[in-house]
């Protein structure tokens, strides 16, 4: 199990203090500035020299920019600058401590150094490599001082990025692990120590949901656009994964998923076809200038438009006018959602199974209302106005005027059936009828009406008021108008519709829970702990929350229950539940809201 690295009694000073830096791309030039900065005797290598000189003027770019804004003295900066020197022969590295190896992806081109580096280095050199795809086990095996080589994976940039992850092999003796470590800790990092397997803990969870992604895209159930917009929005990450996979670089990502493969037969890991079209053809992501974006240059992080951007107008049907909108439900969701409509000048009638549940309803948003006044985002008067264009009603007969139905009531297909069921008796002819399920099939709840095209998908996200994303879920009878006039009302309510068709998970929820059940998946196998897994992802992959953290927020039984659909629907056994997942839930450690889940919380 993977383990938390920062000794109790703090690192000792590492004795590494000569290190070098085996191929000066990107990842090898942010490596040596972290070294240089954080006081060590830098020798970088590569086999070529206009390499070693970008690799050079990058460095001094990057300190440059830090005096610029008061993260390093001039003085500071001279002298990292001053232990930086360049090499293109790897002779250069026989006095290294430590030599960090991050050349291309493959175990010839790795093992040619690390034969060449056995008859250079002193014996007692450390030689660590940065590689996230390939075996650390099968290049130690192949050193002359397997007990020498460990895996040091740092994450790009290097000097923003706090992970480092630390790979042991069977063969890597603890105290190369501990001063890699003491190391790490010295450069201001979070090492993390884990086995080894391809991907380790962060990318071995990142690479699965970025395949998906593109497995999602290939089979046009949603843009490229609307799926990198969902992941931002709906999970807070800071990029979408098909942006993200255009910056790792698509023969990258291809590469890692390949060895992921070759270990676990999963087939979520088994790279999309797409991945490997655009890796032959040359569109690698940002560094090509093409990847599933188009970029102004080759290495510009800036994209332009292409064939396949959406047209500005959209080039919509008209829609259908929505002045009323009817919110069914009393819960959070339904309170959120009508609260929001109220906020954008719709008039809003609550609906619920009685008065006292909706008039209950109602006080929450009053709630929410008032906390929004006493934190300055809305007058006292705004929020009267709001409040009063939510009309409380205990009967679904309420909606007999309204343009749009929103439903928002518990998670059951049958429950849901029935509900529309009774909206088509009440509600007017050519009234929109939406519901908002986050797993349940939207063209059930459309056949159980006589008018399915007027049925449509319109999944918020919890908070409603605060959560920027929609989806907008179209079965194949849904009318065009019905579509539209749900995209416009998105864009009155401020929110950010994506499209994407009826099948289980949708966008968000069928990228984001097979990643929480791989996350399990590696706890029940013992490879990493709880904590480090959280950690990884948080520092590794910019997530807002680690998996566990997000698992026991969202409840277990909900998490569980998603799970049991996807794996219903897609027939994939890498979707199956994790056990340990099914047992916690069986043993009714649901997450915070029974005070036990994956952590135990304090009472309230």
């Amino acid at each position: 199990m993977a383990t938390p690295l920062s000794p109790q009694s703090g690192p000792s000073p590492s004795p590494l203090k000569t290190i070098a830096v085996v191929g000066l791309g990107t990842m090898g030039t942010g490596i040596t500035e972290v070294l240089a900065k954080a006081g060590r005797e830098v020798i970088g290598i590569d086999l070529s020299e206009a390499q070693t000189a970008k690799a050079l003027a990058a460095v001094e770019a990057a300190t440059a920019r830090a005096v610029e804004r008061g993260r390093l003295t001039e003085e500071e900066r001279a002298g990292a600058l001053g232990r930086v020197r360049t090499a293109t022969d790897l002779a250069a590295a026989a006095d290294a401590d430590l030599v960090i190896e991050v050349a291309p992806e493959s175990y010839e081109i790795k093992q040619q150094i690390f034969r060449a580096l056995d008859g250079i280095v002193r014996p007692e050199t450390i030689l660590a490599t940065g590689t996230n795809a390939l075996s650390v086990t099968r290049l130690a095996a192949d050193s002359a001082r397997p007990e020498r080589v460990l895996g040091l994976h740092f994450f790009n940039p290097a000097p923003a990025m706090k992970l480092v992850e630390v790979v042991s092999s069977v063969l890597t003796a603890p105290q190369a692990v501990a001063a890699v470590t003491d190391l790490a800790i010295e450069l201001g990092k979070e090492p993390v120590a884990v086995g080894d397997r391809p991907g380790f803990v962060a990318d071995g969870l990142l690479f699965g949901y970025l395949n998906q992604a593109a497995a999602m895209y290939e089979a046009k159930y949603a843009s490229r656009e609307d799926i990198d917009a969902a992941m931002r929005l709906g999970c807070g990450l800071p990029m979408g994964p098909l942006a993200l996979l255009d910056l790792i670089g698509i023969d990258t990502a291809r590469t890692v998923l390949e060895a992921m493969y070759a270990e676990s037969r999963d087939r979520l890991h088994a790279p999309a076809p797409i991945l490997k079209q655009l890796s032959e053809a040359g569109l690698t992501g940002r560094k090509s200038g093409r990847g599933f974006y188009t970029y102004e240059a080759p290495g510009s992080s800036t994209v332009v438009p292409d064939a396949l951007t959406p047209a500005a107008d959209g080039a919509l049907a008209p829609g259908r006018e929505v002045r009323s909108v009817g919110v069914a439900g009393s819960g959070t969701m339904a309170s959120g959602i009508a609260e929001v409509f109220a906020k954008a000048g719709y008039d809003v009638v609550l609906a619920a199974r009685s008065e006292e549940k909706a008039q209950a309803a109602k006080a929450r948003i009053g709630t929410s209302l008032t906390r929004s006044v006493d934190r300055g985002r809305l007058t006292a008067e705004a929020a009267a106005q709001i409040l009063e264009r939510i009309t409380p009603a205990g009967s679904y007969d309420a909606f007999a005027e309204v343009d749009l139905a929103v439903e928002a009531i518990a998670e059951d297909l049958e429950i849901k059936r029935q509900l529309f069921a009774t909206l088509d008796k009440v509600c007017k002819p050519g009234a929109v009828l939406a519901t908002t399920t986050s797993s349940l099939p939207v063209v059930a709840c459309a056949r159980a009406t006589s008018r399915p095209q007027d049925v449509i998908g319109m999944h918020f996200f919890n908070p409603a008021p605060a959560m920027k994303l929609v989806e907008v879920v179209r079965t194949v009878l849904t009318a065009d108008d019905v579509h539209a006039t749900v995209r416009e009302v998105c864009g009155r309510i401020r929110k950010h519709p994506v499209d994407c068709g009826d099948r289980a998970g949708f966008i968000v929820n069928a990228l984001l829970f097979p990643y929480l059940n791989n996350a399990i998946k590696m706890v029940q196998e013992h490879y990493a702990s709880l904590d480090d897994i959280d950690a990884a992802m948080k520092l590794g992959g910019g997530y807002p929350m680690g998996p566990f953290e997000l698992l026991d927020v969202v409840g277990l039984d909900v998490s569980l229950a998603i799970e049991k659909v996807l794996h219903r629907e897609f027939r994939e056994p890498g979707l199956a539940p994790a056990p340990l997942l099914e047992h916690l839930v069986a043993a009714g450690c649901l997450g915070r809201k029974t005070g036990r889940g994956f952590r135990e919380y304090a009472r309230r």
